[in-house]
């Protein structure tokens, strides 16, 4: 059975990103981003993909964006201008990366997917973003949290990794 995962850094108030950027900097949520998606499929859209290093898809993973703009073109990546033919397209690639999925961002591909996701792993930055314009979405009832580990930066910035669970997937 193919599996759904998003795999996301959220702010108290669902901010996930400012002007393309993320709004913090948490080495600790970097690392669990990673190993989440490494020798995985990942989907994004296309302003994530954007704000990727160098414009180029992440290394040792099977980088997948969906955009409207046609004649679209991303450096080490697969283009799809919806999110159903992008799942198709990696589900057809499971032979070689396995069952699992993971949706990247942004706000409006995770909005998209979260009808059918399975498991939530969200890192949960423990402050207010007033600036921000990309947001994850509220999860519905239906998600329950299953873990939560709760860290603090030397800096004194608090956040936890959250695991939720589609009980209805």
């Amino acid at each position: 059975m193919f599996s759904i995962v998003h795999v996301v850094a959220a702010s108290e108030n669902n901010v996930i990103g400012v002007k393309g950027d993320l709004p913090w900097h948490i080495p600790e949520d970097l690392q669990f981003f990673k190993d989440a998606t490494i020798h995985k499929p990942i989907i994004m859209g296309r302003k994530t993909f954007e704000s990727l290093p160098n414009k180029k898809g992440l290394p040792k993973r099977l980088n997948i964006v969906i955009t409207k703009q046609e004649n679209y073109k991303a450096e080490n990546a697969h283009v799809f201008n919806s999110l159903e033919k992008a799942l198709d397209f990696a589900k057809s690639q499971k032979d070689q990366y396995g069952e699992e999925l993971c949706i990247i961002g942004g706000g409006e591909i995770f909005k998209q997917s979260l009808e059918f996701t399975q498991k939530v792993f969200l890192t949960r930055v423990h402050t207010e973003i007033q600036d921000g314009d990309a947001f994850y979405p509220e999860l519905p009832d239906h998600f329950k949290k299953i873990e939560s580990i709760k860290k603090t930066q030397e800096d004194g910035l608090s956040y936890s990794f959250e695991t939720f669970e589609n009980k209805k997937a």
